[in-house]
C-alpha cells in the first residue's frame, strides 16, 4: 500500500470529485509521484511504502474541475511525515470558495 492517499469530496455537490490531478512533492518541489482522483474521489496509490520523515506537500489541480472561474485554481496541502512507515491518509473537502482538510485513517 501507498504511504500517502488521499481523496477529493465536492461538499458543494455533496459527492466525489472525479479527475483531479493530484501531484506528491517534496517541500521544496520535487515530484514523488502523481494520480488523478477516480470515480470515488480517490487516489490508492501516491509514491513508495516508506518516506523520510520531513515535510511533503498534495497539490490538488482544482481549476479543471471547478471551471474557469475557479477561485481556487490549485490546492497545496503541506504536512509533516513523522513516521516514514505510517500511513498517511490527507483528505480535500472542497467547493467553490472554501476548502478544509484533516489527517484521515
Amino acid at each position: 500500500m501507498s504511504l500517502v492517499t488521499t481523496h477529493v469530496l465536492d461538499t458543494a455537490a455533496g459527492r466525489p470529485a472525479a479527475g483531479i490531478a493530484v501531484r506528491f512533492e517534496t517541500a521544496e518541489g520535487k515530484p514523488i509521484a502523481e494520480g488523478r482522483t477516480d470515480d470515488d474521489g480517490r487516489v490508492r496509490d501516491l509514491g513508495p511504502e516508506t518516506l523520510a520523515p520531513g515535510l511533503y506537500r498534495l497539490v490538488f489541480a482544482t481549476g479543471a474541475y471547478l471551471g474557469p472561474d475557479a477561485f481556487f485554481p490549485e490546492v497545496a496541502l503541506a504536512f509533516r511525515i513523522t513516521d516514514g512507515t505510517a500511513h498517511h491518509h490527507v483528505p480535500l473537502l472542497l467547493s467553490p470558495f472554501a476548502y478544509s482538510t484533516y489527517r484521515g485513517s
